[in-house]
C-alpha cells in the first residue's frame, strides 16, 4: 500500500509515530548519531496483538517526521528480543569499531522460553545503525532472578566507566558498570515501590544550574526516585514521586547523546484502540525534561519538544478573552489536530473545561478531568498554564509548564464535533490562547 494511503487512515494518528502494520509497544534503543535519532520498539512483525518481539527501527532528523527502516533484531536460540538501550561507543570501549564511523550498540534482554532462562544481551552496527551483528559471546549478564529485563546503559564520565540499571523482579532494580560493555560487575540494588520494568537512570540541573544537580532512577509507570549517584551507590532522597499521572503513558526512555545537552523522552501509550486499522498501538509525542522547585519541591518535569511547531499550520488567537457562561468559544477550525497553548485565572467559575471531538476535558474543583481519569492541578499565582496535544486517537495534558503531563488514549464520536471552550456557573479570564492547527507529519 502506498505511504500516502497507508497513513491517512480513520484512526491513524497523524503525528505520534506508529509502524506501518501489526503491533508494537515499548520503545527501545533511543539513540542520536550523526543528526539520525534513532527509535527502536517493540514489534510483532507476524500479528496485530503481542507477540514475536523483535525490534523494528525508525530514523528521523527531527523527531516529527520518521522513516520506518528495516526490522534491527530478530529472536534467536536465546529468546525474542525485549526491551533495552542504545549508546554511541564513542571510544571503541567494546573494540567493535571497524572503520571510521563509531560503533552503535544495543543492549536488550533475551527473552527466553523455559528452560532458557531470561539474560542480558549486545549488538553492534558500524553503518549508522543500518545493519547489526549480535556479539558472538551472548549474552553478556547471565539469568539474575525470574524475568530481569530491560537494559539502559549510558557512559558516566566522573568515574570512567558505562553504567547500566535493570529491571530484576516486583518493584526491585539494580545497577551494574563495566569498562568494555562486555563484562559487568554489580553496583548496588535499590526499590522503588509501586513501579517495575523499563529503568532509566539519568542526571539533570536543579532550575537550569549545573553546579547542582540530582539523579532520577525512573520506573515504567512514570514512578521516580530523586537522589544521588557517584558511579557506585544510588542514594535515594525521595520516595517515588510521579511525573506520568495518564492511564496510557508507559515506558518511557530517554535517548542517549541528544544534542545541545537536552534530555528527550518517548513513551508507550499502551491501550490504545485502533478498530480496522493495520496498526495496533502509538508512541507518544515526544517531550523535554528537567528538573524544577515547585511547591510541592524538586520536581521532573514534562513538556512536548519546542519541535511540534514545525507542524503548525493556521494559529487563532484570544488574549485577555472573558469566557462567559454560555457563551461558548468555538474557533472556526475542522481540524482533528491541534497544539493548543491556554493560560487562564479560573477565578469563581464552578468548571471551565473543552470539548475535545465530543469528549469533556474539564477542570472544576482544583481537578482536571478527561474520561475517567481526574487528577489535582493547582493554580500557580491564580493561573493555570495548560498546553495540550490533540491527535486523531490521542490526548495529551501538560499543565503549568509540565509539573503534570498526562497521556490518554481515547476513540473518538463517529459524529463531527467542534472545538469548543466553556465556562460555567462565573466568567474564566482567558489571559492567553493560542490554538494551532498542526498538519500531519505523514506528508
Amino acid at each position: 500500500m502506498p505511504d500516502d494511503i497507508l497513513y491517512a487512515e480513520t484512526h491513524r494518528p497523524q503525528f505520534h509515530f506508529t509502524p506501518k502494520s501489526n503491533w508494537t509497544n515499548d520503545p527501545n534503543g533511543l539513540v542520536y548519531y550523526r543528526g539520525e535519532y534513532h527509535l527502536f520498539f517493540q514489534h510483532n512483525p507476524t500479528g496485530i496483538t503481542w507477540g514475536n518481539m523483535t525490534w523494528g527501527h525508525a530514523i528521523s532528523s527531527d523527531l516529527v517526521h520518521w522513516t520506518q527502516a528495516e526490522h534491527a533484531l530478530h529472536p534467536d536460540e536465546l529468546g525474542t528480543i525485549f526491551s533495552g538501550s542504545a549508546v554511541v561507543d564513542w571510544n571503541n570501549s567494546a573494540g567493535f569499531q571497524t572503520g571510521e564511523e563509531k560503533t552503535l550498540i544495543a543492549f536488550y534482554t533475551s527473552a527466553g522460553e523455559d528452560p532458557v532462562p531470561f539474560t542480558q544481551s549486545i549488538a553492534y552496527s558500524n553503518d549508522c545503525g543500518r545493519s547489526w551483528s549480535k556479539y558472538h559471546n551472548n549474552p553478556v549478564i547471565e539469568h539474575i532472578c525470574a524475568q530481569n529485563r530491560d537494559p539502559k546503559v549510558f557512559w558516566h564520565s566522573p568515574t570512567d566507566q558505562w553504567i547500566m540499571a535493570l529491571y530484576l523482579d516486583g518493584n526491585d532494580y539494580t545497577i551494574y558498570r563495566s569498562k568494555d560493555l562486555k563484562s559487568w560487575d554489580r553496583l548496588c540494588d535499590l526499590e522503588l515501590p509501586g513501579t517495575s520494568e523499563c529503568p532509566d537512570l539519568f542526571e539533570l540541573p536543579i532550575n537550569g544550574d549545573p553546579n547542582d544537580t540530582a539523579w532520577v532512577y525512573w520506573g515504567a509507570n512514570g514512578g521516580y526516585i530523586l537522589g544521588q549517584f557517584d558511579g557506585q551507590v544510588f542514594r535515594a532522597e525521595t520516595e517515588v514521586l510521579k511525573a506520568e499521572h495518564g492511564p496510557n503513558g508507559y515506558a518511557a526512555q530517554t535517548w542517549s547523546d541528544a544534542p545541545d545537552g537536552r534530555l528527550l523522552q518517548i513513551s508507550w501509550m499502551r491501550g490504545g484502540k485502533y478498530p480496522a486499522m493495520p496498526f495496533n498501538q502509538q508512541m507518544s509525542f515526544p517531550v523535554e525534561l528537567s528538573l524544577r522547585t515547585t511547591r510541592d519541591g524538586i520536581r521532573l518535569c514534562r513538556e512536548p519538544i519546542a519541535e511540534i511547531g514545525r507542524l503548525h499550520h493556521q494559529t487563532y488567537q484570544w488574549n485577555d478573552y472573558a469566557l462567559i457562561p454560555g457563551e461558548n468559544l468555538a474557533p472556526a477550525t475542522h481540524s482533528q489536530l491541534f497544539d493548543i497553548r491556554l493560560e487562564i485565572e479560573p477565578g469563581k467559575a464552578r468548571a471551565f473545561g473543552i470539548k475535545i471531538r465530543g469528549i469533556d476535558l474539564r477542570y472544576e474543583g482544583g481537578k482536571i478531568a478527561f474520561q475517567n481519569t481526574e487528577v489535582a492541578l493547582d493554580p500557580v499565582d491564580e493561573r493555570l498554564v495548560l498546553q495540550l496535544l490533540i491527535d486523531r486517537t490521542s490526548l495529551e495534558i501538560f499543565g503549568n509548564r509540565g509539573e503534570l503531563s498526562m497521556s490518554i488514549c481515547y476513540l473518538p464520536e463517529a459524529a463531527d464535533h467542534p472545538l469548543v471552550f466553556y465556562a460555567e456557573g462565573s466568567p474564566a479570564k482567558v489571559i492567553s490562547l493560542a490554538v494551532h492547527e498542526l498538519r500531519s507529519a505523514w506528508t
